[in-house]
């Protein structure tokens, strides 16, 4: 075992560490209390020997902070000390000490409390261990030894989550085993369970990149997230599940689609995930899977997801309107127009959620359909950002006058416009 041994004396610290060491365990020695908490952060530790009279820390308060720091993580403490009053030892124990050494010590007396300690430290790895293995076993699907729905939720919103700060493209995949139910009546419910394994397989064989989520969503319905993969991509996993299960060949004489076992399969394809959720797209993949099943199944569909959340953009300048496109594709609705007759007529039909305006000046257009928007009943309260290629203080104060919720400054940098569009989206 590895034991940090805490004091500072000189000549105790070399007594105790002799000690330890001809009990063949490895001495990890400290002068004072920060060097301990010090050693105790950067290297794993078993046992600690903790001097309780120390210059700065003392013991006890050096106890308090290892403690607090190593949150459920328990280490063993003893404290050795000259005081053997019940007043000490109460503060040791409260302070989370587990044991008490007083000195002069004895080298008896240390291999004695290292061997008593070693066998709880026993007992703490190996209920670490069944920990571990239980959670493991409460993640997993039993007959698959796939993640299960709740963990595939859990699991499923870290990744979204960080697709989310790296604006990366995501897919998500329902797969339904076709006819499975006539399966089961037709070979047994044992050989159903036989051939749910066979097509895990294929899954896991298509879908082997490390961040790749796959899970058992019901019966015989599978789940997969698949961070960083864009349209293509889904189409191409798809195209390869079916491919692979047709070549597994697993007879399905009762089928309505197929020879052989064969899935449909509905996928949500999700340019960014800022502004949309896991379940909504969880619904929004079953909506393609029903496509697939309507279809005959043993098929795929695979959708690109359109954001609900509406920007109409009015700028004579086609460049312009073209990079904010781009820069705004996958994060929401979009709509554009230059400023003409009927511009008006298109934004009350589109009813957008957020409006960009151009603003050349106090005497531009698009101040005036600012105005406009202003006393329209149905567009008042809609927020309007301008844009303008002046950054003047009467243009800030032209924001505030006309009560817009900002200014955008040309030319406009991509992060910063998805970010200020966000804003009003969420």
């Amino acid at each position: 075992m590895k034991v940090l041994l805490v004091e500072d004396s000189p000549t105790l610290r070399h007594t105790m560490s002799k000690f330890i060491e001809d009990a063949g365990h490895e001495v990890l020695c400290a002068e004072d209390g920060e060097t301990a908490m010090q050693i105790v952060e950067n290297a794993p530790v078993d046992i600690i020997f903790m001097d309780v009279q120390m210059p700065g820390l003392d013991g006890f308060e050096t106890t308090r902070l290892i403690r607090e720091g190593m949150g459920d993580f328990w280490i063993p403490i003893i404290f050795v000390t000259g005081e053997s009053g019940d007043d000490s030892y109460t503060e040791g124990i409260d302070a989370g000490g587990d044991d008490y050494l007083i000195k002069p010590v004895s080298g008896t007396i240390v291999r004695a409390k290292i061997r008593a300690m070693e066998r709880i430290v026993d007992m703490r790895n190996q209920l670490t261990r069944l920990n571990r293995e239980l959670r493991e076993v409460s993640q997993r699907d039993s007959l698959t030894n796939l993640y299960n729905r709740r963990t595939f939720e859990d699991k499923g919103l870290e990744q979204w989550r960080l697709a989310t700060r790296n604006r990366d493209p995501m897919t998500l995949l329902l797969i339904d085993i076709d006819h499975f139910k006539l399966y089961n009546d037709t070979y047994g419910h044992p050989a159903g369970d036989e051939c749910i394994v066979k097509v895990v397989e294929v899954l896991k064989a298509c879908m082997s990149r490390p961040g790749d989520i796959l899970a058992r969503f019901g019966g015989e319905e599978f789940v997969a997230l698949l961070p960083n993969t864009p349209e293509r991509g889904a189409e191409h996993i798809a195209d390869e599940i079916r491919r692979t299960l047709h070549e597994l060949n697993i007879r399905h004489r009762t089928s309505l689609s197929s020879d052989r076992v064969s899935v449909s399969i509905g996928g949500s394809i999700i340019n960014y995930t800022t502004g949309t959720h896991l379940n909504e797209q969880i619904k929004y993949a079953d909506q393609a899977l029903y496509q697939s099943k309507k279809r005959g199944r043993n098929c795929a569909t695979i959708r690109p997801f359109r954001p609900h959340r509406k920007v109409f953009v009015v700028d004579n300048d086609e460049s312009n309107l073209a990079n904010i496109s781009t820069a705004l594709d996958g994060h929401c609705f979009l709509s554009t127009c230059a400023y003409q007759n009927d511009c008006m007529r298109k934004i009350r039909e589109f009813n957008p959620d957020l409006l960009l305006l151009d603003i050349g000046g106090p005497d531009s257009p698009g101040l005036q359909y600012s105005r406009m928007l202003k006393k329209d009943l149905k567009l008042a309260g809609k927020p309007r950002l301008f844009i303008s290629d002046l950054d003047t203080d009467s243009m800030h104060h032209l924001v505030q006058e006309e009560g817009a919720a900002g200014l955008l400054h040309k030319p406009l940098d991509s992060h910063q416009l998805v970010a200020r569009v966000n804003e009003f989206l969420l």
